[in-house]
């Protein structure tokens, strides 16, 4: 990937939805060759998609939390069942990997405190082998992007 492709990603990942003449134009080339990288961009898998960015408030999930999870224990069958559970939770937008005190951090989205509560309880103590969960609630928002920075 040379800096032209990487100039690409970051038009689009401030503008998905701008024509190939637009993208062309921002960054410097002709239709054709603009289009050829784009479509080498998705064919690599440099590109994984598009899609909407919606407002969760707008939507009905105005409540975003950070949970950390610390397992019980380490083995692969319980990282496994945990990894598999959580993905098939739809309040989780995100889940990582994390190093240190604890071993996963979750993304959530969920309608009010009620909804996380039964988030917890209905969707998270059912996976079991968890030794810690601890929450943050997000009252704010300073930064958020989708754009990575230049090299």
């Amino acid at each position: 990937m040379d800096a032209k492709d990487r100039q690409i990603i970051r038009a689009l990942q401030a503008n998905g939805r701008m024509t190939n003449q637009d993208l062309a134009e921002a960054v410097n080339l002709s239709p054709s060759p603009c289009l050829r990288r784009l479509r080498n961009l998705e064919t690599s898998g440099a590109i994984t998609g598009y899609g909407a960015e919606v407002d969760a408030k707008a939507y009905g999930l105005p409540v975003t939390v950070f949970v950390r999870i610390k397992l019980e224990r380490h083995n692969e069958e319980d990282v496994q069942r945990f990894e598999r559970a959580v993905m098939r939770i739809e309040e989780v937008l995100e889940c990582h990997i994390l190093t240190g005190a604890t071993d996963y951090q979750l993304r959530v989205v969920v309608s009010d405190l009620e909804a996380y509560e039964h988030f917890v309880r209905a969707r998270i103590h059912p996976i079991g082998g968890i030794s810690s969960i601890d929450t943050t609630f997000v009252y704010g928002t300073v930064k958020k992007t989708a754009v990575f920075p230049a090299l």
